[in-house]
């Protein structure tokens, strides 16, 4: 009773306020985080639409689809192996989600030292990650992939192949820099002085996500 009349006193907004603040407190979530499971949850909607999009214009087409195998293929010693760039991609994506799951366990041990090292080496993987994606599009475009067309098939192929795997590029790219200032605020003792290594745990999440739609995009574009 005493704290309806109390918070009747307040002003308007800092009623509203106060009201955030107890919930808040109620459900134990940090900003940071719920803000970030938001942004996933919003990103997991855009990739859906993608996904389902390049679905229903596969299923739909007249023309054949192009067979991933002979698309995908690198030639090594003579020879055409199918598959074998994106195999050693989603290797690479995967091992990144490992190094990331350590950082994550050792800043909650706030050691600084190896929680660093293992975000840099998470960056490292990913930014090769991108590195082979930018040699996989060079290599489709010399061999006439484009947006509006191709030789082995439906043209919608280059378009829904550029737009879901650069999109998903785009993501990892940006991880890379966000991994790389969290370490370097790490490698300062920024989350020391704060007294809290929350923040390596919300680029873990956002991390893991990235990792999780390329397993859906690998599945859905490469083996299908």
């Amino acid at each position: 009773m005493a704290h309806d009349v109390e918070a009747a006193a307040l002003p308007p907004l800092r009623q509203v306020t106060e009201d955030f603040a107890s919930d808040k407190q109620a459900f134990s979530v940090p900003w940071g985080k719920a803000m970030m499971w938001i942004f996933l949850l919003s990103d997991t909607f855009i990739f859906t639409c993608f996904l389902t999009s390049y679905m229903n214009v596969r299923i739909s087409t007249t023309k054949s689809w192009p067979n991933p195998s002979q698309v995908f293929s690198l030639n090594i010693g003579g020879q055409d192996i199918p598959l074998i760039l994106i195999a050693i991609m989603t290797f690479v994506l995967i091992t990144s989600s490992g190094t990331m799951a350590l950082a994550v366990n050792y800043g909650y041990r706030r050691n600084k030292k190896y929680t660093v090292w293992l975000m840099v080496a998470t960056a490292a993987l990913g930014a090769t990650f991108v590195s082979m994606q930018a040699f996989e599009w060079t290599k489709l475009i010399l061999e006439g992939v484009r947006p509006w067309g191709n030789p082995w098939g439906a043209p919608q192929f280059g378009s829904a192949f550029f737009m879901i795997t650069g999109f998903h590029g785009l993501h990892v790219s940006a991880g890379v820099i966000y991994l790389l200032t969290i370490a370097r605020r790490v490698h300062t003792g920024f989350y020391d002085k704060r007294g809290s290594y929350e923040t390596v745990e919300i680029a873990g999440l956002y991390w893991h996500f990235v990792d999780l739609v390329w397993v859906f995009i690998f599945a859905f574009f490469y083996l299908w």
